[in-house]
């Protein structure tokens, strides 16, 4: 018979013979929100008390077992039922429950599949506890229920990477009891009730399953997250719940949640949470809606690093891609750089040979660029030289198809200039990679002043394709993140200018949580490309008391070599690991004695601090002039683009957790050395009079 017995809006109960079943009916994801917990507590107590039953199997409507906690009761007062009273519930029923899983039983609602007495999967679904990507660690039994099933080992790999496992690999340690081919999940909760009650199906409560002790494990898997993210605190306090599984079941549940309040009273949940949310909000605009245009094929043109990196991560989306080079030379190594890339995703396990073969089967390399004339999307990926884009983009107007989009992957040039050389400004937009272009997932997508909205629109969902994210900025030099690394990125050349070595700066920022210093990271991406725009600059004239801080860089590029393409920069890569490279150090005290400074001492602090305060200052200013939609937009570039650290949420979640008072007082007192760099943005002065924060302006 249908559920009939509803305990909740979302959850209902009913009969099939002696088998009692519990429909979980809480679109789109069967979150477990307050009305899913009371709803299960009820079902299971009436079923309890109605004795009518001999197996309890609980199952999902929809496309999805239960993914997890309803986040729009993030930060808000707990409720009872909580998730850990709903588990300790479902485990202590009398009659033998099973839960059938299908889509994805993530974080709680995996919490609440191993609180039931066996489990039961659809093939292909999936299973995890990812809750510490949100700065938290399991709080609902999840780190004290799964070693009992799985062991201590299975346990941190899942817990402390929030991976998601298939539900094959679940049956193989233990976690999942059973994987079913195919089927309904109301009719293989029937069926598997029906096998609990025939004893085909084995039933036991978790909680009554010892523990087996390994102390190696969790030692090594402490001092790994101790080592390499000593900012996250709670990776190691989930390392520490689970130690605690050996303990009696109530008394490591108690453990578990000491261990998650700490982890909630932390800055860097703040931080997670806000970069959580943060990546869905960029999209959530009405520029990002709305009609588009067909995305069946692309062109792009160039095959050197952004291009050939751009081409791997459109055939990894399955979509075609027509790959245009000058010369044979240089479409011959484009086409080597993206197999090894192909190769390199089979290798790291992201898709199997099969899938490289069919991808590379799609790229169509071409020294023709009429070879263009029926792409849907044309995206332009060459030398950051205004003069050579404008020839492609005069060039492509004549070539390509109507209604189709040509894209400009510059890092800092004018769309609006670019565009004029069309007579379909409305089909030209930015589409600004990060490198590599295949694995960083920040796309920024640049609305010129007659940018059509679903040319724009294409845009994001070409983001969405390719499993980026996408975020709307505005014409001007640099545009988001470009624009604000430039403002910074002179602070840091002041910095080693005034006293301080590139290794000091890179050692003190890598402290406050970036995967690598400013430096190394300038090595890696190539210094070219930041000669070539302070030479442009140059050329065009600096402002007027500007202090000129490249003239290292300068010497560096000129002398020593671009980075790590050419074996040294700031750092020498004969060994591999990054070695400070001698001669910077004389070029540094060189540019000094030229400028007669006398160096200063700047401790770790000192150099973070102006640093962020640099960057929030200019991050201000691209919010208040419109060229980012809102302080989150800011805050996910330098998530998904930069490497700001995440558990610090971005520039401007960070901003926050100073104070804009406090920010305008350190810049009034940078001032006093450099009046002309360090100026208070108006914004931030507003907000330090009115107590406001950017965190206001994201509502």
């Amino acid at each position: 018979m249908a559920e009939s017995n509803a305990t909740s809006d979302v959850v209902s109960y009913g009969y099939e013979g002696e088998v009692a079943l519990v429909c979980v009916d809480n679109p789109p994801v069967n979150a477990t929100g307050i009305a899913v917990r009371q709803g299960l507590v009820d079902a299971f107590k009436a079923i309890n008390d109605e004795g009518k039953a001999k197996a309890i199997a609980l199952y999902c409507a929809g496309r999805t077992f239960i993914a997890g906690a309803d986040i729009r009761e993030f930060g808000q007062p707990r409720k009872d039922p909580s998730l850990p009273e709903v588990c300790n519930a479902l485990e202590a029923s009398a009659i033998p429950t099973v839960s059938v899983i299908h889509g994805t039983a993530l974080g709680g609602g995996y919490e609440v599949a191993l609180a039931t007495h066996a489990r039961v999967a659809l093939k292909g679904a999936k299973f995890g506890l990812p809750e510490v990507l949100l700065g938290i660690i399991p709080g609902a039994g999840g780190t004290q229920r799964l070693p009992r099933l799985s062991g201590i080992p299975f346990t941190l790999d899942i817990a402390v990477s929030g991976r998601h496992a298939k539900v094959e690999e679940g049956v193989d340690k233990g976690a999942i009891d059973r994987v079913v081919e195919a089927g309904d999940p109301r009719d293989i909760a029937i069926a598997m009730g029906q096998e609990v009650i025939a004893g085909t199906l084995p039933t036991r409560r978790t909680g009554d399953i010892d523990v087996t002790p390994d102390e190696a494990a969790i030692n090594s898997t402490l001092a790994m997250v101790e080592k390499k993210n000593p900012h996250l605190i709670n990776l190691a306090e989930c390392v520490k719940a689970i130690a605690a599984s050996t303990k009696p079941l109530m008394e490591g549940l108690a453990e578990e949640r000491e261990r998650i309040m700490r982890c909630i009273e932390s800055p860097q949940r703040s931080g997670l949470i806000h970069a959580f949310f943060g990546e869905r909000a960029v999209s959530n605009i009405p520029e990002a809606k709305g009609e588009t245009r067909a995305l069946d094929k692309i062109g792009v043109i160039g095959g050197g690093t952004m291009g050939s990196g751009i081409t791997t991560s459109c055939l990894m989306a399955g979509i075609p891609v027509r790959l245009i080079e000058v010369q044979q030379e240089g479409l011959d190594r484009g086409v080597a750089t993206i197999t090894k890339n192909l190769d390199g995703a089979v290798s790291r396990g992201k898709m199997s040979q099969d899938k490289r073969d069919a991808a590379l089967a799609m790229l169509e390399p071409s020294l023709a660029m009429e070879d263009l004339s029926d792409v849907d999307l044309v995206i332009e990926a060459v030398f950051e030289k205004m003069e050579i884009k404008k020839d492609i983009f005069g060039k492509l107007d004549t070539i390509c198809k109507p209604g189709a989009i040509l894209a400009s992957n510059t890092s800092y040039l004018d769309i609006n200039a670019i565009a004029n050389m069309t007579n379909r400004p409305q089909d030209v937009l930015g589409l600004h990679f990060f490198s590599p272009a295949h694995v960083m997932r920040l796309l920024e997508i640049v609305q010129g002043e007659k940018t059509a909205p679903d040319a724009l629109a294409t845009g994001f969902a070409l983001a969405k394709k390719l499993k980026k994210v996408g975020v709307l900025a505005q014409v001007c030099d640099g545009f988001i993140g470009n624009r604000i690394l430039g403002h910074y990125g002179k602070v840091i050349s002041y910095l080693v200018l005034d006293g301080a070595s590139p290794a000091d700066v890179d050692r003190a920022l890598e402290g406050f949580g970036m995967a690598m210093g400013p430096h190394k990271v300038g090595d890696l991406a190539g210094l070219d490309i930041g000669y070539m725009t302070r030479q442009r600059r140059k050329e065009e004239g600096l402002p007027a008391n500007e202090r000129y801080g490249g003239d290292i860089a300068d010497l560096i590029c000129e002398r020593e070599g671009y980075g790590r393409k050419t074996g040294k920069g700031y750092y020498l890569y004969e060994t591999g690991a990054p070695v400070p490279n001698p001669a910077v150090e004389e070029i540094i005290n060189e540019v000094r004695a030229d400028k007669g400074i006398t160096p200063k001492t700047f401790s770790d602090q000192d150099i973070v601090d102006r640093y962020m305060t640099a960057f929030i200052s200019e991050a201000a200013r691209v919010v208040e002039d419109g060229t980012a939609k809102r302080p989150v937009d800011v805050d996910m570039v330098f998530l998904f683009g930069y490497g700001f650290p995440r558990h610090r949420g971005g520039p401007l979640h960070y901003a926050d957790s100073i104070g804009a008072k406090e920010l305008v007082a350190r810049i009034e007192a940078y001032a006093k050395e450099d009046p002309n760099y360090w100026q208070v943005p108006d914004l931030l002065r507003k907000m330090a009079e009115d107590g406001t924060t950017f965190a206001d302006m994201n509502k």
